[in-house]
């Protein structure tokens, strides 16, 4: 999935690919000249269920300003793939989460999302001719410490600095490469004092995670922050006040050469209303409406864009 957080999390993300491989029963896509004289938008997204299904929300809200929208490419591939396609003019707009983008182009990813989709922004405006990195979402996909609701209430946790005084009590759960990960253990232990030394090995994003902090066989659990799991169970995520971890937002890439067929502003304020509402928590309620529900990817995008009047 998204690639740095694979490389933090090692590949381990069975719930989550898994999701994915079952597509989202998008619309067809179409082709042909807009209406008013628009061009049609070329719309790609990377293979799993949540890429699709943040393209499909961009394409439904640009569908009903007007624009016709051709989905072929949405769901194409991994982000190697999608890199390249959108480079080479394969399709014109995606969904990217700009830590794993910057990391994707070798650059350096902090917890500031700010300083990455500027770092982004400069690496892609040499590429493909041009490709701009429009404003990022509140929503951010990207690694998280989560506790249940009895054990924040109980330690009085809600953030990971509130773990340190009461550490000695918590058995967490950490991703199997943790030792090792910059991100990991040494950033844990640099930022807030926490030794996770005898801390549980166990495949992050993925159900034996799950399973244990259910269990309670853990307290603290490494999990995606859009992990289905936690809406589903009222979990919560620690905010990691230091910011320790890369920050994964949401943002929409779109190639140059299509701004310059449409109003630029207008178009990008589409994107970019669309994205200031979508937050980490609202996505994490539509991931768990298409694992749990059995949702179609298309209806939830609707449902979403609908409540909060796009469409």
């Amino acid at each position: 999935m998204r690639r740095f957080r694979m490389l933090a999390l090692g590949a381990s993300m069975l719930v989550l690919l898994s999701a994915c491989s079952t597509g989202g029963g998008s619309p067809q896509p179409t082709t042909g000249a807009s209406s008013a004289g628009k061009p049609t938008i070329k719309l790609g997204s990377d293979a799993f269920y949540e890429s699709k299904l943040m393209a499909e929300i961009y394409g439904q809200a640009l569908e009903a300003k007007g624009y016709t929208v051709d989905r072929t490419a949405s769901g194409l591939g991994t982000r190697k793939v999608t890199a390249a396609a959108l480079e080479s003019g394969k399709f014109d707009l995606k969904p990217e989460y700009i830590g794993s983008g910057l990391a994707f182009y070798s650059g350096t990813a902090t917890g500031d999302p700010a300083a990455n989709a500027s770092a982004l922004q400069t690496i892609l405006t040499g590429k493909g001719g041009g490709i701009t990195v429009l404003n990022y979402s509140p929503a951010a996909d990207q690694n998280a410490f989560v506790v249940t609701k009895a054990t924040a209430d109980g330690k009085h946790l809600a953030t990971l600095s509130d773990t340190t005084a009461v550490a000695s009590q918590l058995k967490f759960g950490v991703a199997t490469d943790c030792a090792t990960n910059p991100v990991c253990a040494a950033a844990l232990k640099t930022a807030y004092g926490l030794d996770l030394s005898t801390a549980l090995p166990l495949s992050a994003c993925d159900q034996p995670m799950a399973d244990a902090l259910t269990a309670g066989t853990i307290d603290v659990g490494e999990l995606c922050s859009t992990q289905p799991d936690i809406a589903k169970n009222g979990w919560v995520v620690l905010t990691d006040d230091k910011h320790t971890q890369p920050a994964d937002n949401i943002a929409p890439l779109v190639r140059n050469d299509l701004l310059a067929k449409v109003d630029m502003a207008s178009f990008e304020k589409i994107l970019n209303d669309v994205s200031a509402k979508m937050t980490t928590d609202a996505l994490t309620k539509l991931n768990a409406e298409f694992v749990f529900d059995k949702k179609d990817i298309a209806v939830i995008a609707k449902e979403w864009l609908k409540t909060n009047g796009f469409v």
